[in-house]
């Protein structure tokens, strides 16, 4: 009976867990969403050239993360980055808000629901 108790508080916890994932991913995209119908705005895949050639976010640049420092981005513009899982992103991130950049790290490319090419 223990046993069968335990299985259920620990499926319970498990799908409280994955419907707040679920809606923290919306949240962020509708976030995301927002700030790009208010601001102009550059995407910038900070990917490979080659992960980028095999798909990305409609019209989304190319910087791989280590060439963020030499790109000639423009301050007037809301930059958001993103990658393959959300480290590299993240990176750019960090490193483009120390320059004074208004930055939005995207996360991963997969979990982004706008439209890929």
């Amino acid at each position: 009976m223990k046993k069968i108790l335990l299985l259920l508080f620990c499926f319970l916890f498990l799908c409280g867990c994955s419907q707040n994932l679920s809606n923290q991913k919306i949240d962020k995209m509708t976030e995301i969403k927002e700030l790009m119908g208010q601001e102009e705005y550059i995407i910038v895949d900070v990917r490979t050239k080659e992960e980028y050639e095999e798909g990305h976010l409609l019209d989304a640049i190319n910087i791989p993360v280590d060439q963020i420092l030499e790109s000639d981005l423009s301050k007037d513009k809301m930059i958001f980055v993103y990658c393959k899982s959300g480290n590299r992103s993240n990176n750019a991130y960090q490193t483009l808000k120390k320059l004074g950049y208004r930055v939005y790290d995207m996360g991963a490319y997969s979990a982004i629901d706008l439209p890929k090419v």
